[in-house]
């Protein structure tokens, strides 16, 4: 199914006679009622000096039709009045709801333009003439908010795409009883902390962008959200489309089905070329009768509008489903849940040692407290491991001052005194010992994967007595993150590590690991072009056993360099048989702690346990601080199986 542009488009054009929409009009919004439709339009004025600066300022402007098609009486709705919109007001969404029209917006306080002065704003009026109030809605950065028509559940429902200048963007839901709880910061504070938990899942690509479109609408089979879909969003040859998908009439996280390919894309002279070229971008749909309308900004310029028989395209949406409307046909993405105090260890700018960073811990879950181990760097990029405690998971009881191990042998050593060390360290209890396999980095060579071991009660009783440690990687291979599994597998220890671009499984028949043999085996799993994880994957912690298989946890570097962790599930008793792979990351850089530090973009786990149910996933940002999140284990297996 795809939509047909109507004959006479463009509907909405800049006018010559009015300043205020003499360069573009675009992104309309509509509303259909008592058989009238209402019009709500970004307009951009003629380049003109405001407020110290030379620029096109956006205000918002409304029209009226009886057929749709033809717009007049164009009026200004919206402008420019508080310190939180005064460089400009963009894109409404209106929405009639409980007799009167909620118009969000984008409101614009600084100039340039940033994230941080690009919010959601909301007016309502009774009567599309006087605007009754205004408030700033997100304290954060967000656009294209709308409400839904209707209470959900006795709720009032609204949608909005997060951090919109800050990508990837995220399509989220907030629910609320009282219409004046939108405009409260706390509340929105409160939710923003939890995004995730709060996000429908719509994007296929970490390289691609999502952005609601239209207000939604409510059909017999579920709620359906146009919407815009934008391809490659991270380079120069973004491709936009407008896409559908129907939501849960009852709980719309939920997805019901949505479109796989765009229903639109720009192909007219009028899409592909103004203010911004090779824009299809929808802001408003309306239904009447069996046609649905969808209004979109042409190349930000002007408004068009392109319709189908709404019946086709519900049941085009929904051919692939043999479930009734309130089954669910596509699963809700599931994510690690931050802890909102991360993070939880930082740098010690009084240990030399430990002053740069710390991150990339192992993890271990004994007598009921979780011991990390973890990489620590001095300012000349000295790599050592260093070693906290925690009862509950999130809080650090205890931080020894010196590290636990240190680089003894040539192969992690460096004459120079900079840039070597220990690195990435991954531990596995078998028996009463506890064998840890990490990167050994010398300067010079590159890295391999050495060995070495602690009995488990000096470990307990903090007597670091590691043995000595083995090179057991071959030499001049970059090979890293490696683990042992946690028992034997058909009279077998096996081993994961990575070469080149993809995680390798090795079958061992003992953990003495004789000098001059060395790791090898075969491909596990490989990078993915187009995807996520199309440049390198590499394990992150040691699996996990269940009674379904093995849960592995494992990064991969998109085209973009961002790192990401998804998981994988590995059969119980042949682990070189992969049983299902996510198609999409469960935890990728967002937070700051994520995106700023030695590598930007980068969350890398090293350690994981089990606790209560519940998986805590131990890992660095931004290879500069250690952080925790977590994530349900059957909600996971239940992905996974």
């Amino acid at each position: 199914m795809v939509l047909s542009r109507d004959p006479n488009n463009p509907i909405i054009l800049p006018s010559s006679s009015n300043d205020w929409e003499k360069q573009a009009t675009f992104n309309a919004s509509v509303v259909l009622r008592e058989n009238v439709f209402q019009a709500v339009y970004r307009a951009q004025s003629a380049t003109t000096y405001y407020k110290g600066h030379s620029l096109s300022l956006s205000t918002i402007g409304t029209a009226r039709s009886n057929d749709g098609i033809h717009f007049t009486e164009h009026k200004k709705l919206i402008t420019p009045e508080y310190d939180w919109e005064i460089f400009g007001c963009e894109d409404p969404r209106i929405t009639f709801f409980e007799n009167k029209y909620y118009i969000f917006y984008t409101a614009l306080s600084q100039y340039p333009f940033n994230p941080d002065g690009i919010k959601t704003a909301l007016a309502i009026t009774s009567d599309i003439k006087t605007i009754e109030s205004k408030h700033l809605i997100t304290p954060f950065n967000a656009k294209a908010m709308t409400l839904f028509p209707q209470r959900i559940n006795g709720k009032i429902v609204a949608i909005l795409s997060a951090n919109t200048d800050l990508p990837p963007s995220k399509i989220a839901l907030i629910y609320v009883d009282h219409i004046e709880e939108l405009w409260n910061e706390d509340i929105w504070k409160r939710w923003y902390t939890y995004l995730d938990d709060h996000t429908i899942s719509l994007s296929r690509g970490a390289n691609d962008q999502v952005e609601i479109g239209a207000p939604p609408i409510k059909t017999e089979v579920g709620w359906l959200l146009i919407y815009s879909y934008i391809k490659n969003y991270h380079s120069d040859y973004k491709e936009f489309g407008i896409e559908a998908v129907l939501l849960n009439l009852d709980n719309p996280s939920e997805i019901v089905a949505r479109s796989n390919l765009p229903l639109l894309i720009p192909e007219k002279n009028y899409e592909r070329f103004g203010e911004v070229p090779n824009i299809v971008f929808p802001s408003g749909a309306v239904i009447q009768g069996d046609i649905l309308s969808v209004y979109y900004g042409a190349a930000d310029t002007s408004v068009c509008v392109a319709r189908c028989n709404i019946t086709d395209l519900l049941s085009d949406l929904m051919k692939d489903n043999k479930k009734s409307s309130n089954q669910i046909i596509a699963k809700k993405q599931i994510h690690v849940k931050r802890f909102e105090e991360n993070p939880i260890l930082m740098p010690n700018k009084e240990n030399s040692w430990e002053d740069k960073a710390v991150f990339n811990p192992a993890a271990l879950y004994e007598n009921e407290k979780i011991h990390l181990v973890y990489r620590a760097m001095s300012t000349n990029n000295q790599s050592v491991f260093g070693y906290a405690v925690s009862s509950d998971g999130f809080h650090i009881d205890e931080r020894l001052p010196h590290p636990i191990y240190v680089p003894r042998e040539m192969f992690e050593k460096n004459e120079a005194s900079e840039n070597f060390g220990c690195e990435d360290p991954r531990i596995t209890k078998i028996d009463d010992r506890y064998y840890m396999l990490y990167t050994a980095y010398d300067g010079k060579h590159p890295p391999r994967v050495a060995v070495s071991s602690i009995a488990k009660d000096d470990f307990l009783n903090q007597r670091w007595q590691w043995a000595i440690p083995k090179l057991i990687s071959p030499p001049e291979i970059d090979d890293k993150d490696a683990c042992i599994f946690p028992r034997k597998i058909n009279n077998k220890y096996i081993i994961l590590h990575r070469l080149q671009s993809s995680i390798w499984i090795d079958h061992v028949d003992d953990l003495h690991f004789y000098e001059g043999k060395y790791l090898g085996g075969n491909v596990l799993m490989e990078a993915r072009p187009e995807k996520w994880d199309s440049s390198r994957i590499g394990i992150s912690s040691v699996p996990i056993e269940t009674d379904k298989g093995w849960i592995l946890l494992y990064h991969g570097i998109d085209a973009n360099h961002f790192y990401h962790v998804s998981a994988c599930l590995l059969d119980l008793n042949d682990p070189s048989r992969i049983i299902k792979r996510l198609d999409y990351p469960i935890l990728s850089p967002e937070m700051h702690y994520e995106k700023d530090g030695q590598i930007p973009n980068v969350v890398f786990p090293c350690g994981s346990i089990v606790k209560d149910g519940v998986i805590f996933i131990y890992y660095g940002g931004a290879d500069s601080v250690l952080c925790v999140g977590t994530i349900d284990l059957n909600e996971l297996l239940l992905e996974l199986s």
